[in-house]
């Protein structure tokens, strides 16, 4: 009896386990399907702000009124929501302050 018992719980632990792996493959595809979608959206994300910064430095001009070369400024946003327009050496020399005090803080 006690033999039979324990081919009994070990036969429900096998078919526990079956369920388990089941389960994870099922939810392992459905993961996959998130992160497809998820790449889909952040890449259709990356073109329009491509397109974007496109659009808006094809419109800025200096006080001269020539264009605004896009291989030499970058457009800066703030956190209170302001927008710039700023040189690229000073653009990285801000971000690598701003890695400076996130370093700080952690």
């Amino acid at each position: 009896v006690a033999a039979q018992n324990c081919r009994k719980r070990k036969l429900n632990a096998i078919l526990h386990l079956e369920e388990d792996v089941c389960n994870l493959q099922t939810q392992k595809e459905s993961l996959k399907k998130e992160h497809s979608q998820c790449s889909k959206s952040i890449n259709q994300i990356k073109q329009k702000l491509n397109n974007l910064y496109r659009d808006i430095f094809s419109r800025l001009r200096d006080d001269q009124g020539r264009p605004v070369n896009p291989r030499q400024y970058v457009i800066h946003y703030s956190s209170n929501g302001s927008v710039f327009v700023i040189p690229k050496p000073l653009a990285k020399s801000e971000q690598k302050q701003g890695n400076r005090k996130e370093q700080k803080q952690k």
